[in-house]
């Protein structure tokens, strides 16, 4: 068997469905500006919600953790031991999420896998959302779980199905914001079956923390204190790199000794821990921050309204759905040729028939920036008669 032809085979009809991914290369010039072949393009795929990437003070923060710490980790936490700044943000995020311990992973993705994997096996239950994060997918899977998914926010149906597993170990899982369509998890409901049916609850703040509950994430938006996993990154809004899971003592060190993608993971380096912390800082101090995102969010929303394009202006993710791929990909292309960045998604992150331009907005967008993309994007609509 050749392997490489096999592999050239499937490339070529993922060509053939246009659906086939390539990596480009961009020069980030600031938090919403980049910069390619000598042309400048606004920025508006990124998930640097709060624009924090290119804050001086994060910066500074990261070239100090190297000056005192240096360049990388040296290893596992549990190997070699572990440098100060991680038990401050570790501390930090907590007292942020108002939970009792928090723990710290290399990616939101090893964060969501390495947590499903050590609380449930083949005995287990778990109750999905159907839409929830690959990362969220594949950690269910490797768990050996039963997986049960009900139907997006259904919480009548979660509730149909918990019904048949009254004395089983199980966990309700969502995503807080869901990251192709920016719409939030009921999670006030979610919260109450978790109660009802003896259920773990866990949300995943990936693209909540920075965005809800005053940038505290979805269980705050909600005024709920006690979810069991709180979930997310500080890749995001907090302009860093990592996950963390949040909740109870026994929980985070029960994570500690049974979570494979933190126990056999080389720790995350100096820099990425000092910017971190210096953002979650920044997000919990200087709420004008995530007021100025708030800001960015509706005014958005409300030019999208009046294009006739449904969307939520309670987050930054704004999905302009057009159908096919061919329609997203020229969409896209023709953006671009105007200056503007917005990656055409396609199946299977989102379902066939569904691709989809998702714009994301950021507190570091200025009004002229948004008034240019949002009067860009209606005339293209229109000239393309999508």
């Amino acid at each position: 068997m050749d392997y490489y032809q096999d592999f050239q085979k499937k490339l070529d009809a993922k060509e053939q469905e246009q659906n086939k991914r390539t990596i480009k290369t961009y020069e980030p010039l600031d938090a919403v500006r980049v910069k390619r072949d000598h042309r400048e393009y606004i920025m508006m795929a990124s998930n640097n919600y709060l624009g924090l990437t290119h804050e001086p003070r994060v910066q500074q923060a990261a070239i100090q953790a190297i000056q005192k710490y240096g360049t990388g980790s040296g290893g596992a936490r549990l190997t070699s031991g572990s440098f100060p700044l991680f038990k401050e943000l570790e501390r930090a995020i907590a007292n942020f999420k108002e939970t009792e311990q928090s723990l710290i992973f290399n990616t939101g993705y090893m964060a969501n896998v390495g947590t499903i994997t050590a609380l449930m096996n083949k005995h287990s239950v778990i109750i999905s959302d159907e839409l929830n994060h690959a990362s969220i997918i594949d950690g269910c899977r490797l768990s050996g779980a039963h997986i049960e998914r009900y139907n997006h926010k259904d919480v009548e149906h979660a509730e149909y199905i918990l019904k048949n597993y009254k004395s089983a170990h199980k966990m309700i899982i969502t995503d807080g914001v869901f990251s192709m369509d920016g719409d939030i998890a009921p999670l006030d409901k979610l919260y109450e079956l978790g109660k009802d049916y003896n259920a773990l609850l866990m949300v995943d703040d990936a693209h909540s923390t920075g965005v809800l509950g005053n940038g505290r994430g979805t269980a705050h938006h909600f005024g709920l204190t006690d979810v069991d996993v709180q979930l997310g990154t500080l890749s995001k809004a907090l302009g860093s790199v990592g996950g963390y899971v949040a909740g109870r003592k026994e929980l985070i060190e029960y994570l500690v000794n049974y979570s494979r993608s933190f126990i056999f993971s080389t720790a995350l380096s100096p820099a990425d821990i000092g910017a971190a912390l210096k953002a979650l800082s920044i997000v919990k101090n200087e709420p004008t921050v995530v007021e100025r995102l708030g800001k960015n969010t509706v005014y958005m929303a409300n030019i999208l309204h009046s294009m006739g394009i449904e969307c939520d202006d309670e987050t930054p993710i704004f999905p302009i759905i057009v159908g096919d791929n061919k329609k997203a990909l020229s969409l896209a292309h023709e953006l671009e040729a105007r200056g503007i960045i917005i990656t055409a998604i396609r199946p299977p992150t989102v379902p066939v028939g569904e691709s989809r331009l998702r714009m994301t907005v950021t507190a570091a967008h200025s009004l002229e920036q948004l008034d240019y993309v949002a009067n860009t994007l209606r005339n293209l609509l229109v000239d393309m008669n999508i």
